[in-house]
């Protein structure tokens, strides 16, 4: 490959990938939704409870299951999706209909009104909509009080849905996420969070009818389980991982999947490494099923734009591995985000620093890149867990 084509080929990755891919609560691309086998589990109507870290695709996924272009690309997977009733209860995207904003939450409990309470009034919303029965929704303190004032009219609500979904042959599922938003006080949000998967226990028994719940797992490793029959809750627990072949089967997805000249070059590269196209699919390139595990076609991949070795020999280690590996946290998780992150900043630093270099990414470059992302990922767990500043300071010390 020509130093024209290798720095044009630097310009398509940081064309390709995104440089924020928590995408805020809007839905992610088709292209870009990467299903890896171990989140099927965490997907499927039965697993009421999704546990993982910052970046590891919890906001990705609620809106992958709302909304109905990117649920279709789950469906062969996962077929009780196709057609389900899906509504979220509450995420990062203010939606003051569907559920109440963190002001309003917090103003719901100063007048006295239990968290339950609350998250019962955002399901019964959801659920008289769903059958076409009217329950007083003028402003939420208005719905929280009817549904504090009529229990029984509650239940029946709940079981004429249930019926309804069943005769249709469907289901229907309430999403919950981003429930750090809610609060600022640890005491709070454990009531919160506790209170919701009171409220997860308490659908159990309409089985058409279903909730999950998505968590940090700081939010979980808390008392809010602490009531009882929370074990039946626990006992559906999926944690959302990515293992190192995951994070490169993304990595493929997102470059092979870029629209025009950028996404071609990438094709290029990868019917070169395969001896065939990628597979296209409703308009998509989907990866060849080599390509989404470690594999040497997988690894092959990689050397074709990041060469064998992290430095002129063998010693320094390896681009495919070191990269995943020096992005881990303590427990040796890589999030997808931190991965993205490290190999776009690579292919900038590349391209301004080394242009001659006989590869896309200069080994040098992928350092920084990973140092760089690295920053990023130590200040998104500073927001979960505050110590690790403090932590890290004497280490940044002269």
């Amino acid at each position: 490959m020509g130093m024209a084509n290798l720095n044009q080929t630097r310009k398509a990755i940081i064309a390709a990938l995104p440089a924020d891919t928590s995408y805020s609560g809007s839905a992610p691309q088709p292209a870009h939704l990467y299903v890896p086998p171990t989140h099927l589990k965490a997907l499927r109507l039965e697993c009421q409870l999704v546990v993982g870290t910052r970046g590891v695709g919890k906001s990705v996924w609620t809106t992958a299951l709302h909304y109905n272009q990117l649920r279709e690309r789950l469906g062969s997977s996962i077929p009780e999706l196709n057609g389900a009733k899906i509504h979220i209860g509450f995420s990062e995207r203010p939606e003051i209909t569907h559920y109440p904003d963190a002001e309003t939450f917090a103003g719901l409990m100063n007048y006295g009104n239990a968290p339950y309470t609350v998250w019962r009034a955002v399901l019964i919303r959801w659920i008289a909509g769903l059958i076409g029965k009217k329950i007083p929704d003028v402003n939420w303190e208005e719905t929280v009080t009817w549904v504090k004032d009529n229990p029984e009219e509650v239940a029946r609500l709940m079981t004429s849905a249930n019926e309804w979904v069943g005769m249709k042959g469907k289901h229907g599922l309430i999403l919950f996420d981003a429930l750090d938003r809610l609060s600022n006080s640890w005491h709070k949000m454990d009531q919160i969070v506790r209170d919701l998967l009171r409220l997860a226990l308490w659908m159990k028994p309409y089985s058409r009818l279903h909730s999950k719940i998505f968590l940090r797992e700081d939010q979980l490793e808390r008392t809010v389980t602490d009531f009882p029959d929370a074990s039946k809750l626990l006992a559906t627990k999926a944690e959302l991982s990515w293992f190192r072949h995951d994070l490169h089967g993304l990595l493929w997805q997102y470059l092979i999947n870029d629209p025009d000249k950028h996404g071609q070059i990438f094709r290029d590269i990868y019917d070169q490494n395969l001896d065939q196209p990628a597979k296209q699919e409703g308009g998509l390139y989907l990866l060849h099923d080599e390509c989404k595990r470690e594999t040497s076609v997988q690894r092959n991949l990689f050397i074709s734009i990041a060469g064998s070795w992290m430095g002129r020999d063998r010693r320094r280690g390896v681009p495919y591995t070191w990269t995943v590996n020096h992005l881990a946290d303590g427990q040796g998780r890589t999030s997808p985000r931190s991965f993205i992150e490290a190999i776009r900043q690579a292919s900038e630093d590349t391209l301004y620093r080394y242009p001659d270099h006989k590869y896309v990414l200069h080994y040098e470059s992928i350092k920084r890149g990973v140092q760089n992302a690295s920053k990023i990922r130590v200040t998104e767990l500073a927001e979960d867990y505050p110590w690790v500043s403090e932590f890290l300071k004497p280490l940044h010390a002269d």
